[in-house]
């Protein structure tokens, strides 16, 4: 079978498509005919050799992955699923957990499936577990036009909140807004920006998966008892610093959102944060921004317009043509 191989880890433009054997599910596994692969940013990392998880090359990439059963316990063959894991899922075969499979409503497409899992069970670990988010309170999001950013607004949306989009251009505006965000202002400014929308309130919950220079000003347009969750790091400008006193004279937390170990290392908390989201995707609030599609040859270009910040949602690569 196909699969995008990392055999150097030396970045986006060396990954590679070969042949490998096909895989044989073991115990509690369920092997999945893959239709479509979300790409992501530990896809990025790994293809690097800067992500925390290490696997020996030669491996194969593909954190997020949707398509049918082909056999596995708790699962009826030709059922539609998506699913998640470290990484293996970018081939036309994977033997998946089950925990770590779900099954996708009708209304729901293969490449919308491949964008939910990490993206959507972030989004919900995010808001819900660390930021502990109330309906009516406000939440600003950075990054927002990306995977994880569109996934909070719509999480956040489905939790009763309002939501703030922070972007870099007026066409990610746009699709921040077009995935639920309340108003969207752009990242040159946005301190005074928000504080004119909120009423020199501030916001509640700030989802920062960009970090960088914005950190500090994140922090300055935090309500009383705010949450500041620190997602990922996707600007690439080093790793903000905290200055302490700034906590305790306002009342303010930052709080670090490591989803995938927490979640991984908890047999079945996966299956609750998708009954949680399942309402959210039968009532239309999720429903992923698809944004461009490659074919699996592509693999690593796809990689290479994510590190060049070119990305408008979830980026999906078709295993298998789309039906």
């Amino acid at each position: 079978m196909r699969a995008v191989q990392v055999i150097t880890p030396t970045g986006p433009r060396d990954v590679e498509l070969r042949d490998v054997p096909e895989p044989t599910p073991g115990d509690g596994e369920v092997l999945v005919e893959v239709h479509s692969v979300g790409i992501s940013f530990p896809d990025l990392l790994l293809s690097k050799g800067e992500y925390q998880l290490k696997p020996e090359p030669p491996f194969t990439l593909g954190v997020d992955f949707a398509g049918t059963v082909v056999s596995g316990a708790g699962f009826e063959p030709g059922q539609r699923v998506c699913g998640v894991g470290g990484w293996g899922g970018a081939a036309e075969l994977v033997a998946n957990p089950a925990g770590f499979t779900f099954a996708l409503p009708d209304t729901t497409s293969y490449d919308e499936g491949a964008a939910l899992p990490m993206n959507y069970l972030t989004a919900d670990f995010a808001l819900a577990e660390r930021g502990g988010l109330r309906a009516g309170e406000t939440v600003l999001v950075h990054g927002a036009a990306g995977g994880v950013g569109t996934a909070s607004i719509q999480v956040a949306k489905g939790m009763g909140a309002r939501v703030v989009a922070v972007v870099s251009t007026d066409e990610k505006a746009a699709v921040a807004r077009a995935a639920g965000a309340d108003e969207a202002v752009l990242l040159d400014g946005f301190k005074e920006a928000v504080q004119g929308l909120t009423g020199g309130a501030g916001v509640d919950v700030v989802v920062d998966v960009v970090g960088g220079d914005a950190f500090t000003d994140s922090l300055r347009v935090l309500a009383p008892q705010g949450r500041l969750l620190v997602v990922g790091f996707a600007a690439g400008a080093g790793i903000p610093q905290v200055k302490v006193n700034r906590l305790l004279l306002n009342n303010v937390d930052v709080r670090g959102v490591g989803w995938g170990a927490y979640a991984m290392a908890r047999p079945g908390y996966m299956a609750e944060q998708w009954t949680r989201l399942l309402p959210m995707l039968e009532s239309g609030v999720v429903k992923p921004p698809v944004g461009s599609t490659y074919p699996l040859e592509d693999f690593g270009q796809a990689l290479v317009d994510m590190d060049e910040r070119r990305t408008l949602g979830k980026s999906v690569v078709h295993v298998r043509p789309v039906e």
